[in-house]
């Protein structure tokens, strides 16, 4: 896939818990954003989500750069605020007819998404009433728009080449070796050997808890130290489905916390134990 459709993707699944955590931590009524695409030959942002709006005016609407609050941030790549959008003579008014006419906004800010060097999304806020928009605010909203970008590059950068590992094709050995004994109470002993020395049997330990192939995803990235927005990002899931896939595991493994859960399914054998460093 190419970098700048991968970049657009990744920013438009991630936006709207972000937008949601900005609505919720910067205590703003209005919140909306976009990714940047190729617009008539020039890359431009295209807004494409909306809470707290009156009503959809602003989704779809194409920000130039240069042209409005949002125009601003594009060209310049820092976050701007103003307190009065009509009347502020630092923009240009190009969109009033849908910020201020339609839905009627007063105080905006704009953060700009820095990917690679370049501007490739914009977070808004807004409110309206008379009460401008305080710095706690803007901290918060550069705050999620950074942690944004991180989140983004950690999942564009390529995974680590694969080197062989004598110790794994061992492993592997002896789980045939296990698979192939027939003699139960031999075949137990080797299986715990084989979990001890850190690997994953082909088949859970007869008795122990049984986990779909998804809560088995979730909780191998846990056990990475992966947060839910990032197994979300890694396995193309809304956060709310990796944290239903969590309960359930961990109802499963009869464990009340993430950690517990690993460390349960390490000793059924249904995870290899984390490795240090």
């Amino acid at each position: 896939m190419d970098d700048d459709v991968a970049v657009h993707d990744l920013i438009e699944r991630l936006l709207p818990e972000r937008l949601r955590r900005l609505r919720r931590v910067g205590g703003v009524p209005v919140v909306f954003g976009g990714a940047t695409r190729p617009v008539g030959g020039t890359s431009s942002l295209v807004i494409s989500r909306l809470t707290g709006t009156l009503g959809t005016s602003l989704h779809g609407l194409v920000v130039r750069s240069g042209l409005g609050l949002g125009g601003a941030v594009l060209r310049h790549g820092a976050a701007r605020r103003v307190d009065d959008y009509a009347s502020t003579a630092g923009i240009t008014h190009d969109y009033d007819r849908v910020v201020v006419a339609e839905e009627r906004l007063t105080s905006v800010f704009a953060v700009p998404v820095v990917v690679g060097g370049s501007v490739r999304g914009v977070l808004y806020g807004a409110v309206r009433d008379p009460h401008p928009i305080g710095d706690r605010v803007l901290t918060a909203a550069t705050t999620i728009a950074s942690r944004l970008q991180r989140d983004v590059e950690d999942l564009l950068r390529p995974a680590p080449p694969v080197v062989a590992d004598p110790r794994a094709r061992a492993l592997d050995d002896l789980a045939a070796v296990v698979a192939a004994t027939e003699d139960p109470g031999l075949r137990a002993r080797l299986a715990r050997i084989h979990r001890d020395l850190g690997g994953v049997p082909a088949q859970p330990v007869p008795g122990g808890p049984r986990l779909s192939p998804r809560e088995l995803d979730v909780l191998r990235l846990v056990a990475r130290g992966d947060g839910n927005l990032e197994i979300a990002g890694e396995l193309g899931l809304r956060p709310e489905t990796v944290k239903a896939y969590l309960r359930s595991g961990m109802r499963k493994l009869d464990v009340h916390n993430r950690t517990a859960a690993v460390h349960v399914a390490c000793r059924w054998g249904l995870l290899a134990p984390p490795t240090a460093g």
